[in-house]
């Protein structure tokens, strides 16, 4: 059984996680990357949520946002994005004609999940957030993530800065990013 847990939304500064169900690569699978990008924009514009860095993995998302002060539920808006992008993803994979994976993602929904309508279990239940208290904390998980596409098992590029879905190179090569704009850290911290 999936716990749940409340993120309180005192601090500004969030490092969250959220992970396809079963580490199945679903965003490469589907080619769905510009789900997540669609999604920092729409909390952008809505909620004022700012993008500090990002990496969209093949089957996982980091990322460390700045929320105003405003009370923002972060549980809310990570599953209102989780369950949008779930919808487009199945979306895809119908028109890919995935059954034996759509299969598997209907089977993987608990009895509790089909009563509330549930068809597919796109995402693991609950995501990782942590709170970002210092600047060696936040260069840690910046470093993580910038790192996350030639670290361990990944060798998605050569270069961690050459890995089209991340925020490193506006970091270390200062170049735009053309999906999604990066709102500079550096900017709110000091």
């Amino acid at each position: 059984m999936a716990i749940r847990t409340r993120h309180s939304t005192e601090e500004n500064t969030w490092f969250i996680t959220f992970t396809c169900y079963n580490w199945l690569p679903l965003f490469e699978k589907t080619e769905s990357y510009d789900l997540v990008y669609n999604w920092l924009k729409l909390i952008d514009v809505k909620y004022h949520i700012k993008t500090f860095a990002f990496v969209i993995m093949p089957n996982h998302v980091h990322a460390i946002l700045h929320l105003p002060n405003d009370g923002l539920d972060l549980n809310k808006v990570v599953s209102n994005g989780k369950r949008f992008m779930a919808y487009a993803l199945i979306d895809r994979l119908k028109s890919q004609k995935e059954d034996g994976l759509l299969s598997k993602l209907s089977a993987a929904c608990s009895e509790l999940e089909r009563a509330k309508g549930q068809i597919h279990k796109v995402f693991e239940s609950s995501f990782d957030a942590k709170p970002i208290f210092t600047l060696p904390f936040l260069h840690q998980k910046l470093d993580y993530i910038h790192h996350n596409p030639v670290s361990g098992k990944w060798r998605l590029c050569e270069e961690y800065t050459d890995y089209a879905h991340s925020s490193a190179a506006f970091y270390i090569d200062g170049k735009v990013h053309e999906q999604i704009a990066i709102a500079d850290y550096r900017e709110y911290w000091f």
